[in-house]
This record gives structure tokens, C-alpha cells and sequence, in this order.
């Protein structure tokens, strides 16, 4: 069964979305889509994401993952306002939660949080103690991947300790 036939099933015949009034103004954002089919109102969903600035081919692209697994990730280009994307999305079904590194974040409130000195915090994690010392000290700011690791040791230390510590095997 193609997927146009599986969407058609299950949402009705295909609605064109020609004309969508577009937020003017705002910040990039991504957010991971969370649903229940039952719930999922497509066209809905596909116009709240276009509003945003997302074009029409992307946003069934996105409806479409959601019908396959009820979950997908997005990035749209201008969110006006968080919350009136979750609460239009919402409306549709569709659960949105702002998704991926923090903006900024508080090193030195991640690294007491772990009980662990600058030393210990680097030597534990794989970082190098001049730059935890940088990053705590206001000289550097940490930059998208590494707030993300730093966002995953304040969620789970232990993970990821157990990751570090698993050795690759040989392909």
C-alpha cells in the first residue's frame, strides 16, 4: 500500500492548501512533533507548520512522518511565539516540545550538580579542564554540540559515563 493510499485512508481525500498567512516576523525553532493518529488533523497541521514559514512540500513531508510514527522533528524558520505554535498545533492533535540545545547553559550548575571538581568534571566527561575552566569563567561560551553533551550529563550523568565507557566494536 503506497503512503498517499495509507494518508488517504486515513485522513480523507487530499486538501489542497494554496493560501496560508504566514507569521511576519520571528526566530528559527525546532521542536519534536508528537501525535496520536486518531487525533491527527493533517491539512491542520500542515498549514500551522507552513505558517511558519516551513514550504508546503516540507510540511507534508513532516505530516507524513507522523502518520508512519507518530513522532517527527522540524525546524521551522520564524516561530513568532512558542506557545501559539504549540497551542495551534495542538488544536491539531499534534504535541510540539521546543527540541534541542539549550541557547545557553549554566556549566558550573552541571558540573556542581555531578559533585564533581573542574578536574574531575573534565577527566569524567572527556572534556579538557582549560576549556570547562573558560566556560565557567565567562571567557568562552560552549557551542552547539557541546551544549547539547552538557544538556545530556545534566539529564543523565550515568549514560553517559556507561557510553564512554562501551568500547566500538570491529566492523
Amino acid at each position: 500500500m503506497s503512503i498517499r493510499s495509507r494518508l488517504e485512508e486515513r485522513a480523507g481525500p487530499r486538501v489542497q492548501v494554496r493560501d496560508v498567512a504566514r507569521v511576519r516576523s520571528g526566530s528559527p525553532g525546532k521542536f519534536l512533533l508528537e501525535t496520536e493518529l486518531s487525533r491527527l488533523n493533517a491539512p491542520g497541521a500542515a498549514r500551522a507548520l507552513a505558517k511558519r514559514h516551513l514550504p508546503l512540500k516540507q510540511a507534508h513531508a513532516v505530516v507524513t512522518e507522523l502518520f508512519d510514527g507518530a513522532r517527527a522533528i522540524v525546524a521551522l524558520p520564524m516561530v513568532e511565539d512558542v506557545a501559539a505554535l504549540v497551542d495551534e498545533l495542538a488544536g491539531c492533535g499534534v504535541t510540539a516540545t521546543p527540541y534541542g540545545a539549550p541557547a545557553r547553559i549554566n556549566v558550573r550548575a552541571v558540573r556542581e550538580a555531578t559533585g564533581l571538581s573542574q578536574e574531575g568534571f573534565a577527566l569524567h566527561f572527556g572534556l579538557d579542564a582549560a576549556t570547562v575552566r573558560n566556560w565557567e569563567q565567562g571567557r568562552s561560551e560552549p557551542d552547539t554540540a557541546a551544549r547539547s553533551f552538557l544538556q545530556t550529563i545534566r539529564a543523565n550523568p550515568d549514560a553517559v559515563r556507561a557510553a564512554l565507557t562501551s568500547r566500538p566494536t570491529a566492523d
